[in-house]
């Protein structure tokens, strides 16, 4: 075993391949065949998207759950701890079990340099393929078609949006990112588009590789009425539903598209309105337009903190739309981004809700220095009340500017490594 602790692994994966992101599948398929990996009999799901993907496995994960199934799910990034990424029928894998598994893949890969997050999807798979679970639900990390998890064939793929983001890798417009993203679709196999503004590339994937595509708004869709909400699928019908447990009316799509891929796999997961009412009760997801209650933990004020990892324009309009139902107040935002992100699209979706910013700085080499963001948000003419070069100096600074800037919201945002730092300082 070359590494006793966990974190001795991750800061040593890291540095082990040239580059950070390299998307490809030949190295993955390599280190599997040396492990004799065999795919699972049990039915998989695959997740891809712009936005939606990790709360779409949450509401599966949550439902399956208490259907009685023992599930797998795979998600990335974390927010406050890597083990975060990899539950087996409701519990998070151990430090143990990952050493324990990375010291299998780094037997197997030999001269095999692997990226950081192709260790992370093969220990999910190594994981999983021993734990005698009923269902796999996989999340793509970027684009579809050349990530690590499409390794494995999709008996069910779901691509819940399309959007600009991580443009230098995937393209940089609509139809381009759609032809990465809808590489998780399979032959024969069903192919769910899970927003009803549909790039035309994503139906001629799904045509070419002969897949079965169906569309939120056309071949499935929800209705609300009063504090429920129905959802249907040709003659399919499930009505008196309860909102999910996720924050944001944007879950209502997020639950119908986890209903649709539910529906398609009902013959070999056969679900029941119990598991179904009590899952969507049940789940929670961090991070998600989370409101932090007043009095909570270090922040003993009336401050309100809502923590949302939106970082790209498609997410942070979102975002805007779940600010603008809340009652307008004096709002703080402390954002920190990477240095491949849309900047000037998600401060751009957001202007409108904050009247003054915290930039901060995140880790290079990817991270955007705080003087950088900074730069950007004044160049947009927007108002920056300081800057600071960590999460937890950053959310001291804002609560103690809180009161003379009379600040009654501060909202966190433009990325994982912003919104976990800042639950672990609230002590939330």
């Amino acid at each position: 075993m070359r590494f006793a602790v966990l974190e001795d692994w991750l800061r040593w994966q890291e540095t082990l391949h040239p580059a950070s992101i390299d998307l490809g599948l030949e190295r993955i398929r390599l280190v599997l065949e040396r492990l004799g990996w065999k795919p699972p009999t049990c039915p998989i799901i695959t997740v891809a998207g712009t936005k939606g993907k990790g709360s779409s496995v949450a509401l599966l994960e949550s439902v399956y759950s208490e259907a009685g199934y023992r599930v797998g799910a795979f998600t990335s990034p974390h927010l406050r701890d890597y083990t975060e990424r990899i539950r087996i029928a409701g519990r998070l894998i151990t430090s143990v079990e990952l050493c324990a598994v990375f010291a299998r893949i780094d037997a197997a890969r030999d001269e095999i340099s692997l990226t950081y997050f192709e260790f992370n999807t093969l220990a999910a798979l190594l994981t999983f393929e021993t734990a005698m679970l009923d269902v796999w639900i996989l999340e793509v990390g970027m684009g579809g078609r050349l990530d690590a998890v499409n390794v494995v064939d999709a008996d069910v793929a779901l691509v819940t949006s399309i959007g600009l983001d991580h443009t230098e890798w995937l393209g940089d417009d609509l139809n381009s990112i759609a032809r990465e993203k809808a590489g998780i679709y399979r032959a024969n196999k069903p192919a769910l588009f899970g927003s009803k503004q549909m790039p035309s590339a994503i139906g001629e994937c799904a045509q070419a590789v002969g897949a079965r595509l169906l569309r939120a708004g056309l071949d499935f869709d929800f209705s609300i009425s009063g504090d429920t909400w129905s959802w249907r699928m040709h003659e399919q019908l499930e009505s008196g539903l309860p909102f999910p447990g996720i924050a944001g009316a944007v879950q209502l799509d997020n639950a119908s598209n986890a209903l649709a891929v539910m529906h398609l796999l009902a013959e070999r997961l056969p679900m029941w309105q119990r598991g179904l009412v009590t899952g969507l009760q049940k789940v929670r997801l961090a991070g998600r337009f989370q409101v932090i209650t007043p009095q909570h933990g270090i922040d003993k004020r009336t401050t309100q903190w809502v923590l949302d990892v939106a970082h790209n324009e498609l997410s942070a309009r979102v975002l805007a739309k779940h600010l603008a139902s809340l009652p307008r107040v004096r709002t703080m935002a402390i954002i920190g981004m990477m240095s491949d992100k849309d900047v000037d699209g998600v401060v751009g979706a957001l202007r409108d809700q904050v009247d003054v910013w915290l930039p901060v700085s995140l880790p290079p080499p990817r991270g955007l220095p705080a003087d950088a963001l900074s730069a950007r948000l004044v160049a947009m003419g927007q108002r920056v009340c300081a800057s600071a070069d960590t999460v937890k100096s950053a959310c001291e600074r804002g609560l103690s500017l809180s009161t003379d800037l009379c600040v009654e919201r501060v909202l966190v945002c433009g990325s994982f490594m912003v919104v976990g730092p800042t639950l672990d300082w609230l002590q939330f």
